[in-house]
């Protein structure tokens, strides 16, 4: 279903390399708002030593955000020392797809994260890349993500029940 993800983890930094190497995935795309920042624009040092470990390791990062707030976004990718873009429009193709061009990989070698099903999820779905949801850092969220909540958390269980029945059978 095109609003499921591939895979779920409750964290970022609970994406191993071994489980990229396992999926063929070469790159990653991060959303920023609730998957590498909470609300208040903190980065914890554990998603920093993360991005290290990844890119150490030949995986390519790139941050994709929605957000209109450009410097919010540039802080995060200083920190983290790779590129992005802002105002990407998500779940459009768009932004997907220019990110794509310059990862200069193939779609399903590349691994979307983010919080948001009808953004991250759906966007990097539609773009046949490979989608991984992660738990929102901090149950605060924007006016204009919190309504969508209730709905991704109804999608997000029967998803989970469906991953359960796969390894029951």
């Amino acid at each position: 279903m095109i609003i499921y993800p591939k895979e779920h983890f409750r964290k970022v930094e609970q994406i191993t390399i071994e489980f990229l190497r396992q999926n063929e995935i070469k790159a990653l795309i991060l959303d920023v708002d609730n998957t590498l920042i909470d609300y208040q624009r903190n980065l914890s040092q554990s998603i920093i030593n993360w991005a290290e470990k990844m890119k150490e390791k030949g995986i390519k990062l790139y941050i994709l955000s929605n957000t209109n707030q450009k410097d919010k976004v540039a802080e995060v990718a200083e920190q983290l020392n790779i590129p992005y873009e802002n105002f990407a429009k998500k779940p459009m193709k768009t932004g997907f797809f220019n990110v794509q061009k310059k990862l200069g990989e193939n779609p399903e070698n590349i691994g979307v994260v983010g919080d948001q099903i009808f953004t991250d999820i759906l966007g990097g779905n539609r773009c046949n890349m490979y989608t991984i949801l992660v738990d929102p850092i901090h149950e605060k969220d924007f006016w204009y993500t919190a309504w969508k909540r209730p709905i991704e958390n109804k999608i997000k269980n029967r998803y989970k029940k469906n991953q359960q029945k796969k390894e029951k059978s």
